[in-house]
Order: C-alpha cells, then structure tokens, then sequence
C-alpha cells in the first residue's frame, strides 16, 4: 500500500444513484475533482465548481473520451428492479467492465474501484431465508460474478470489486468491518453512505488492489428481518 494522496480527480459511473451521490458528495468534501459520466442528466442533477459532467454510454460507448485525465475510475452502477430487467438484465457489470478497463488501457488510468456484491459469491454466508426473498435478482448477482472473473485476469488493472451485503439507505456511521472471505460474521448489512466511504478510501489510500473486500455492519433486529427485506422490495 502506497502513500495516501491528499486530492483525486475521478471518474465516477453512477452518480445520480444512492450509492453513487454518495461516492460524488463525498469526493467533493474531500476537495476531489469528480467526473461524473451518465447517459443523460436531470436538470435537478446538482452542480458544484469541481463537478464536471460527461454523457457516456457505459456499454457501447468510447470511454476513452471522457475517461482522460482522470486518476482513478469509480463506478457505483446499479440496475433497477423491475420485472423485465430481472428476467433479462442488460451488460451493465459485464460489458460495462470490458469497456472501462478498454478505456483504461488507451489513457493510462489504473485505478478502477467497482460496487459488486456479497452475494455474487455463491459460498457467501447468509439466512436461508434471504437467499429464497432475492431469488429474483439471481442473475443480476451471477452477472457481478462474472464481472469479478473478468476482473481476476486483468493484472494490469489495479482494481477492487466491493461486496457490500444487504444496501440500506441511512446515515453514514464509518463504522464498518471489512473482511476479505465472507460476509463479517452476524453482519448482513451495509449503508450506501458507509459503501461510498470505503469506496473513496480505498482510491485515496490504494488499499484492496486485486482483492474483492466484503463490507458490512450490524444493525437493528428490526433491520435485518424478513419483512424489512420484503417491504424494500416490494417495488418489483
């Protein structure tokens, strides 16, 4: 592990997600420079003196434009949950990850920290219970896995796949344990917010290169039940 660096410049995917405006706020009150790179951006698509926005295709797109310049790649990339992206998951993790280390090797950028997910690994340790509520997002986890495989190859990427477990939306603690075989034990949980930081520390500090880090903390009971689960899915 490297010197940590004072102030970055990256190019982040997903920005206008949870997860990713997290990962853009963050950036910013560090005193980074971010990029962000979306197909398209709202009008309410905030703005900030060091925020410079880029339109990209993640998938089909040249990368390579907008990627320039840039110390590190953070992509926070999610898929929504409705029924036919279940069913039929577009190469967000997959292709998306092909085309960023492309872009990579044409500018010289190295550093790429990616969002997968605990349950990417089938040997993860969770309820039974939980492997049955996320069934239906079983290929949108077999398709991070895949993004993983693809990843373990590339040693000329210094790249860092996250496993956060169950995303909840609260506040950010910094209190998180982070293990590199399994889910931390009786934790099955991880915020956004917490998922942001780690995501950002690891740029700044180079840590988990060529590692897949599971992140995770324990909440209340009343967080980690089968009907908190349920009622957070209930929109597919």
């Amino acid at each position: 592990m490297r010197n940590v660096c004072m102030t970055h410049s990256i190019l982040l995917f997903g920005a206008s997600g949870d997860t990713g405006g997290h990962a853009m706020d963050q950036a910013l009150d560090r005193g980074w420079s971010v990029r962000a790179a979306e197909p398209s951006f709202s009008e309410k698509f905030p703005s900030h003196e060091r925020l410079e926005t880029r339109e990209a295709d993640l998938i089909e797109g040249d990368l390579a434009e907008v990627m320039d310049g840039v110390d590190a790649v953070v992509s926070a990339v999610g898929l929504p949950r409705d029924p036919q992206t279940l069913i039929n998951p577009p190469p967000l993790y997959t292709e998306g990850a092909v085309n960023i280390i492309s872009a990579m090797r044409k500018t010289g950028v190295k550093r790429f920290v990616t969002i997968s997910a605990a349950f990417a690994d089938p040997d993860a340790t969770v309820p039974l219970w939980f492997k049955a509520a996320t069934a239906p997002l079983d290929r949108i986890f077999r398709q991070m896995a895949e993004m993983e495989r693809v990843l373990r190859v590339c040693e000329d990427i210094e790249w860092t796949a996250m496993r956060p477990g169950w995303l909840l939306s609260r506040e950010r603690t910094g209190d998180f344990e982070v293990s590199l075989d399994d889910l931390p034990a009786g934790k099955l949980r991880t915020r956004r917010a917490d998922l942001a930081q780690f995501m950002l520390d690891c740029v700044a500090e180079e840590k988990h290169v060529h590692e897949r880090p599971f992140i995770a903390r324990k909440e209340s009971i009343t967080l980690e039940t089968p009907p908190a689960l349920i009622e957070e899915l209930l929109p597919f």
